[in-house]
Order: structure tokens, then sequence, then C-alpha cells
């Protein structure tokens, strides 16, 4: 029987990060994983492979769209499937292999199966039992269905079968218009599939900017993208080749169909906790399956602690690694912290849709007094040299103080220029000190800047 100061369930985003940082604390690691490969949902058949895929059909149209205006003359490119495939694939082995060599060079012991704990302080995977003194579950989370919905990963399928399909359809059905069913609508839309996105609500993206929603809809739809929305999908009769999605619709309960060679099943994850035996052990759980911990990420059973989508917050793979991070150094009898109102959110469609903090609707909820400033990206010289001038900045201040409460970007390179913002939330930053950051020309980022100067004075450009 071996002995481990720490035994972390789950080598996804949070289970290996919070298995590397316990180990840099000096803590004897392990980490239990049934896949073949490390890295979890997110590296295997989530985040990495479908931003290959994002990656290789923007190029695409771009090939299509932008090319010929450049003075880039060429026949138009056709598409291999099994090679995009096989560009996807090596993405992903390159970061799951990365994965393997960090727990190397750590000294993590990589616990190959599927683990339980049968006791505190025991796990078993197989037939072999370990012991350790903190336990850390990151088993993450699995797609959701709907009620009258049977998924085969080959007609109706959820992101995974999506993922790996074996030829592009002619047309898709999406259940659901969050992240997951627009990221991977666009990709099939740019390879030329009729994309039809269902939603129950009378939007997309549910939580987001309103404004935002409305021009990443338009700008989709422009893409070739069409919606249904209000729409409460009511079944799913699957053939071998084909599906018909049966839905009503919520303002008159009219009812209709809609034929798709392919049903994508986009409607949100769930935590996956099966076979940890957690309720024999007392472990509690929320009526939705999501494990209930403390302030310090601690199960009302001690010494075992759980992080990610496996409890309670937004399923992202830097949320559960902020955790795992935050974790370990509790474990370790340090001081870990999480700043969950500061965790950003991006779309990865084209422009990419970012945001962070309050939105507009909350604040007014709260009844806070704010100040909005907005900047389109019509009015930066960068986006427009390279045909993405559609969509915005948008930052949201508190009215007296003039703290950065929250931003909203949909635009070129939105998810990367929202850690701006994060950071200045971070460090507590009025809009005004943005504003007065030198920022580099001709950048995206300098519509962050004018964002920030339109909660101010004016921006620039406008």
């Amino acid at each position: 029987m071996a002995s481990y100061d720490v035994i972390v369930i789950g080598a996804g985003p949070g289970g290996y990060v919070a298995a590397i940082r316990c180990a840099q604390l000096g803590l004897k690691t392990a980490c239990v994983e049934g896949r073949e490969t490390l890295g979890g949902t997110c590296l295997n058949v989530g985040c990495i492979p479908s931003k290959a895929l994002l990656h290789a059909t923007h190029q695409l149209h771009e090939a299509e769209a932008n090319f010929a205006t450049m003075g880039l003359k060429a026949k138009a490119p056709t598409v291999d499937w099994k090679q995009m495939q096989a560009y996807k694939q090596d993405v992903v082995e390159q970061n799951t292999k990365g994965i393997e060599f960090l727990f190397k060079k750590n000294k993590i012991d990589w616990l190959k199966g599927w683990g339980s704990i049968p006791e505190a302080g025991k796990v078993k995977v197989g037939d072999e039992l370990h012991e350790a003194k903190n336990i850390i579950v990151a088993t993450g989370s699995e797609a959701a269905s709907l009620p009258g919905v049977e998924i085969d990963e080959k007609v109706v399928v959820t992101s995974t079968g999506a993922l790996e399909l074996g030829k592009i359809p002619k047309k898709m059905v999406v259940i659901g218009a969050g992240v997951i069913g627009l990221e991977m609508g666009s990709v099939y839309a740019r390879l030329g599939t009729q994309v039809t996105v269902v939603e129950f609500l009378d939007h997309i993206t549910p939580g987001m900017d309103p404004e935002v929603q409305r021009t990443l809809q338009r700008i989709l739809k422009k893409q070739g993208m069409d919606f249904i929305l209000g729409a409460a999908v009511q079944k799913v009769d699957a053939g071998k080749t084909k599906a018909t999605v049966s839905y009503k619709l919520r303002k008159d309960d009219s009812e209709a169909e809609i034929e798709a060679d392919t049903v994508l099943v986009a409607t949100g994850r769930r935590a996956y906790t099966d076979g940890l035996g957690l309720k024999d052990l007392g472990v509690e759980l929320t009526d939705r399956g999501v494990i209930q911990t403390d302030d310090h990420w601690q199960t009302s059973v001690k010494g075992i602690y759980a992080i990610g989508d496996a409890v309670a917050g937004p399923m992202l793979a830097h949320k559960a690694e902020d955790e795992g991070m935050a974790c370990a150094e509790v474990v370790a009898g340090k001081h870990g912290h999480v700043n969950y109102g500061v965790i950003p959110g991006v779309i990865y469609t084209w422009p990419e849709v970012a945001s962070v903090g309050e939105t507009e609707d909350t604040l007014k909820k709260s009844g806070r007094a704010y100040k909005a400033g907005k900047f389109s990206f019509m009015g930066n010289a960068r986006a427009k040299a390279v045909f993405a001038g559609e969509g915005f900045v948008k930052i949201l201040a508190d009215k007296e103080t003039d703290r950065i409460l929250g931003a909203h970007i949909i635009g070129p390179g939105a998810g990367d220029l929202i850690h701006e913002v994060c950071v200045a939330m971070e460090f507590g930053a009025s809009a005004q000190d943005l504003a007065l950051t030198c920022h580099a020309h001709p950048t995206w980022s300098e519509a962050v800047r004018e964002a920030a100067l339109a909660c101010g004075d004016g921006a620039i450009h406008a």
C-alpha cells in the first residue's frame, strides 16, 4: 500500500494543476486518471481540440472571404477533413504529452485507472489501495442531455462526438446557444454545413451582456447560422443517418420539426462524481449533484477536498486551475485564495466574445450607480486593417469612485484583451487608471483604452 500526502482524483485542468502545485510545495503527490492520456475533457475532447478546429476553419474563411481583397490570388482551398482531424489530434497529443512530462518533472505518480474513496484517507484504484493524508476530488463534468433525447455520438452527439464526425454534415441542428453550441456550430458553418441553433431562451449566450448577445447573433447570422429562439425541444427521433428535432415555440405553443444529418446537444454540463462513493462517505452534495465545500474547498468530510466542475460555480477550465492552485496551498498549510468576481469568460467564435465582472443587468438589479464607456472596433485602425471592425468594448465603472466593475468585449482577440481589465480589477483600478496607461499603436488593445476614456471625458477616436 503506497502512502501519499495528497492524492488528486482526476487529471483535468483542475486536477493536474493541483497535483503540480502540491508537488512544488513539497508534498508527496499522486494523481488518479482513468483515461489513456492526461488533461481531462479540456485537453482531450474539449477546449483544445475545439480551438484547433476553430483555428483551421477560420483560416478557411479568411482564404474564401478576404485573401483576394488583400491581393492574394489563388484557387479556393478545398477541405481535407481527414487531414484536419489529424492536425487536431496532433495538437491534442502535444498538449497531453506535455502534462505527462510535467508529472515526471515534478515526481508525481500517475495512478492509472478509475478511483474511488472507500473511506477517508484511502483511495482505491483498480484492486490497489493507497493511503493519503489529503484527497482532492477533481473529477470534472459530463455533457447533460434533455428528456426525450438519446445520445449515440454518431447522429445525435455531444461536443465529444461533434469533434470527430466521420464526415462534414450537410445539415446540423445545435440544441443550445451557449458557448459550446456556438463554437462548434461556427466550425461547421465555415465548412459549409447549414447550421440551425435551437435555443429555449429568447436570446443566445445566457448571462452575457444583452448588447453583446444581439451583436454576436447578428454577426453569426451573417456568417450563415440560423437561430430559432424561445423554442423548447420535445424530442429527437434519430435514424442511422438522419434525425428529426421536434420543438414547441414558447410564445404560442405551436409545434414544428426540423431535419438534420447531425444533432449536437449542447445544453450544458453536470458534475461527474459517479463511482467515487461520496454518499457512503457522508460527503454532502447539492440537489444538482454538486459537491458542497467550505471557503477552503474542504468537503463535509475532513481531509477530502473538491474543486473545478465538481463544485459550484462556472464550469471553466481556468476557474478549475485557480481552485487547484489555491486548494494545494491550503493543503500545504498556506493561504489559498480565488477571486470569483474576476473570472473571465470567453467564446472563441470569430469575432471572439469575452466578459468579466458585472453586467449592466446585474448592476441595475443591485441598485448600484454606474457608468458605461463604449468604443467600437470600427474606430480602431488595426481592426479595420484585418477585416475585424465589427464589435465593441464596453467598460462598466462605479459612478462615484470610477472603480472598474466589469467589461464586455466582442471583437478581434477579445479573449486576450479581457485580461488587461482583469489585472486592473484585481488591483482595484479605476477606468481613469486604464485610460491614462499608454497603449501601443496600432493594436486592438487601444479599443480597451478608448472604452476607458469613454467612462470619463470621452473617447478620442469615436
